[in-house]
């Protein structure tokens, strides 16, 4: 991976982790109610989840590259349209009020682990960002050098932020983080990030 298409994957990436989210629902409501310590459970959750998708995204990509350029570009074009789809939801329901609800501690981690897998946004972003980034002529394992620590270490910073924020801040946090503009700017982001990702050249074997 160039360092050009690093800095990009990393740019991308942090919008994608910063955008709220359900995981950074989820970690707002840990920091509230469970307090910082415990709610980094949460966080390590969270990191579980990516290690297997990032894991999971580039055996998927590597077998689509191998089998067929056309499923590869396919591939790319449903993750640009689903972020889309996101990005657009977000603007309209910039407006419907935000709820989480409480729970024990002893749960935090599987509850996590299971909000961070079924989240749709996870699953468009990881998508996206192999498809898009990963380059066909390079062994994709010589890539996950270091696509994993970037990845891993922005989404770390990221949700031990949502989690801080709802530990310093309480209840009022959750009007900070999803004012109707900040939702709307963050869906707009993943428009962008979209038709971007959809409108790029499919990466060549060389």
């Amino acid at each position: 991976m160039t360092f050009e298409a690093w800095t990009v994957f990393t740019l991308f990436w942090v919008v994608f982790v910063t955008t709220p989210g359900p995981n950074a629902v989820n970690c707002i409501n840990n920091g509230m109610n469970l307090g910082m310590r415990k709610a980094m459970v949460g966080v390590l959750a969270i990191l579980t989840q990516a290690s297997l998708f990032l894991l999971l995204s580039a055996l998927g990509v590597t077998a689509l590259i191998a089998a067929s350029p056309t499923a590869f570009t396919v591939a790319k074009l449903l993750g640009a349209a689903f972020l889309i789809y996101l990005g657009v939801r977000g603007w309209i329901q910039a407006r419907k009020p935000v709820t989480v609800e409480e729970r024990p501690a002893k749960s935090i981690y599987l509850r996590a682990l299971a909000i961070a897998t079924i989240n749709p946004k996870s699953v468009a972003g990881y998508l996206a960002a192999f498809s898009q980034f990963v380059q066909p002529d390079v062994p994709i394992w010589d890539q996950m050098v270091v696509i994993v620590p970037t990845a891993l270490t922005l989404t770390a910073l990221s949700y031990t932020g949502f989690t801080g924020l709802g530990a310093g801040l309480g209840r009022a946090a959750l009007g900070a983080v999803f004012n109707v503009w900040v939702r709307r700017i963050m869906g707009l982001c993943f428009i962008v990030y979209g038709v971007l990702l959809g409108s790029a050249a499919t990466p060549s074997r060389g």
